[in-house]
């Protein structure tokens, strides 16, 4: 299956609809966040090993995820679980572009696992992404310097919600992590205007890896 392919599926069973979505996933190329071994899998509709037990999420996975933060140019998006740096490059397409606002947005990433850190840095250098940091750190902890933040995403299964988490997302703002262990809901949380609030969708069931550090799994 080739990337083309996926995204007409999508479109004919109304999968994904947000156009933004579409087009960064048109730009990134998936084989560059991948072993070397697996680049003849690359456009396959399933999640891949990426090393020291983490795997880059199915394309239809990571393109739910980013069409539930409903996305504008300009944000600030903080993700927790870097791996191969794939979901933090599509983010990054569609809050850096300048089209709609003054400035470009950013993405801040964080990976628990060192080894990856550096994988996802050379792989979003391969795809020309500068408007993302990644930082070796315990994402479950967020990552305070940066925030306050307008969306908030994490690519690894959360016993719940970090708390630390919700104090970094903006009012208005939306996190969307998987919640639970052996399958996990994928929880879309909206934070009212005044912050004292939130909002829970669930946008169905998924299988992720555990999140670790402070907050994650023990």
């Amino acid at each position: 299956m080739s990337m083309k392919e996926l995204i007409e599926y999508w479109q004919k069973q109304k999968i994904i609809t947000d156009k933004q979505v579409l087009e960064a996933f048109k730009k990134v190329k998936r084989e560059n966040f991948i072993p070397k071994n697996l680049k003849d899998y690359a456009y396959l509709d399933k999640p891949l090993p990426i090393g020291f037990g983490q795997t880059i999420s199915q394309p239809t996975t990571i393109a739910i995820m980013t069409q539930a933060l409903e996305l504008k140019p300009g944000m600030k998006v903080l993700e927790i679980g870097t791996g191969s740096g794939y979901q933090a490059a599509i983010l990054a397409c569609i809050v850096g572009n300048k089209r709609e606002k003054g400035k470009a947005g950013k993405v801040i990433s964080i990976e628990i696992i060192p080894e990856l850190t550096e994988y996802a840095k050379e792989n979003l250098k391969k795809e020309k992404i500068t408007n993302t940091k990644v930082f070796h750190s315990d994402g479950s902890l967020g990552y305070k310097k940066e925030a306050p933040y307008d969306r908030i995403i994490v690519t690894a299964a959360c016993p719940k919600i970090p708390k630390s988490l919700l104090k970094q997302l903006k009012n208005n703002g939306i996190l969307v992590a998987p919640v639970g262990y052996p399958s996990q809901n994928m929880m879309k949380i909206k934070k009212d205007k005044t912050g004292k609030q939130t909002t829970t969708e669930n946008l169905g069931e998924f299988i992720f890896v555990p999140l670790t550090g402070k907050y994650g799994w023990k």
